[in-house]
């Protein structure tokens, strides 16, 4: 990983550090954390969430972006679908969300929309696995989602802002990663506590 990661060819490049891609990957990563045990409840036993999001934390603690982080989110996705298929929504999205953990650390420095998912589709995610989970409480989403943004360090702020606004689409937690998006673009927008406008 070079210290200044830039696109080359296609679209616009994003300057994207090393920090820059560890506190993305951090921040994911908790935001998995947080349902992780939604999946666990209902698929004890199977470690593939888990892993991904500690593959996750294991780069943004230091750690080399490697061939196993892509493994690890492989093998997620491969959990998400056997959830999903067993009828179980909350846990699939749970898993969904350290899925999207581990490919935090694959954001790509293209100015494209699509990559906003590698920095809040984990928090999307989660938020609709609590969501599914309550069932009878359809707002929790939304209520989640403004508590993913208040985590959001100015890192991870200032890394959204360098990229287009979050894509269309996306079904539910399309919805949820637009709010997010818009959360943390107007709070990154407005001037530090102190800070002269």
């Amino acid at each position: 990983m070079t210290d200044k990661a830039q696109s080359s060819g296609h679209g616009a490049g994003v300057e994207l550090g090393p920090d820059d891609l560890r506190a993305v990957a951090a921040y994911a990563a908790a935001c998995a954390r947080r349902v992780l045990e939604l999946f666990e409840r209902e698929r004890p036993g199977d470690r593939r969430p888990r892993e991904a999001i500690d593959a996750a934390l294991a780069f943004a603690a230091g750690g080399e972006r490697v061939k196993r982080i892509r493994d690890c989110a492989w093998a997620a996705q491969r959990a998400v679908t056997e959830a999903r298929e067993a009828a179980q929504p909350a846990a699939s999205e749970a898993a969904r969300s350290a899925l999207a953990a581990a490919g935090a650390a694959f954001l790509h420095p293209l100015a494209k929309a699509t990559q906003v998912k590698h920095i809040l589709g984990s928090a999307a995610h989660a938020a609709l696995a609590l969501e599914l989970a309550a069932e009878n409480a359809p707002g929790l989403g939304e209520t989640s989602i403004a508590r993913f943004a208040e985590a959001a360090s100015p890192a991870v702020i200032d890394v959204l802002r360098r990229y287009p606004p979050a894509p269309a689409g996306g079904g539910r937690a399309g919805d949820l990663m637009r709010r997010l998006d818009a959360l943390l673009r107007e709070r990154g927008a407005r001037p530090a506590q102190g800070a002269r406008p």
